[in-house]
């Protein structure tokens, strides 16, 4: 990875803090794989699912992915609106939900279709399909076919009323094996 990659990659330093204030009651029985993820194919979202299908299927394994959704504005280069879906952060958290949406089925030519059509930023897209391309390898070569992912939890840094603003959403959701 190159310093400039390094540098705009944030999302581990910001995760790392967390992973060990929750996990300072098991400080030095578990060990912390970090997996970054740029660009790929969708051969290689199946391959990867390979790779992380063993510790996916174990219960002792917690995955987190992380990712922002939409980085809307012209600082990010991205002003998509739909008018019919109301104010700018309204017709954002549409967009958004769209893929929150198509995340939940656990499908990734969905989610793929939908950022081809929308381009909507968000920046672990790769990491988001990754996983999806996981649980569809889980769900064709094991018994565990009971995988469900839910969105808990939504946000914005703020309300776009102007072109002249810019907003960074949030979401977080939970996979589960029922």
């Amino acid at each position: 990875m190159t310093i400039a990659t390094d540098e705009d990659e944030h999302s581990l330093e910001m995760h790392l803090p967390y992973i060990a204030k929750v996990m300072e009651s098991r400080a030095g029985s578990y060990a912390l794989v970090p997996v970054l993820v740029g660009n790929i194919n969708k051969n290689k979202e199946k391959e990867y699912g390979e790779i992380f299908r063993p510790y996916l299927e174990d219960p002792s394994s917690l995955f987190v992915i992380s990712s922002d959704f939409c980085h809307w504005g012209k600082r990010f280069s991205y002003t998509f609106t739909e008018p019919a879906w109301g104010e700018i952060h309204e017709s954002i958290e549409k967009l958004d939900r769209m893929g929150m949406n198509l995340i939940e089925t656990l499908n990734p030519a969905d989610f793929r279709a939908y950022l081809d059509k929308y381009g909507n930023t968000i920046c672990g897209r790769n990491p988001i399909l990754v996983l999806l391309g996981t649980v569809e390898t889980v769900k064709k070569n094991s018994d565990k076919q009971n995988l469900a992912l839910k969105f808990v939890q939504y946000a914005q840094s703020s309300p776009c009323k102007t072109t002249k603003d810019s907003s960074v959403s949030y979401a977080s959701a939970s996979l589960t094996f029922n």
